[in-house]
């Protein structure tokens, strides 16, 4: 599955409000400048905090 491109340039990081990386392999979201991943769940994004993932 691909996210749509317009989607993509509109969501930002709800911690930092920087933009966000889509990471196709992992269907999620990512925000470097947070270390947080976001999951993308059926084609909708979950940009909640306590759903992220915590990078490496």
């Amino acid at each position: 599955m691909t996210l749509d491109h317009a989607l993509l340039e509109r969501l930002v990081c709800p911690v930092t409000r920087s933009n966000l990386l889509w990471d196709e392999a992992r269907q999620e979201l990512v925000s470097e400048a947070a270390g947080l991943a976001f999951p993308v769940l059926g084609g909708i994004p979950v940009m909640l905090v306590e759903a992220a993932r915590r990078l490496e």
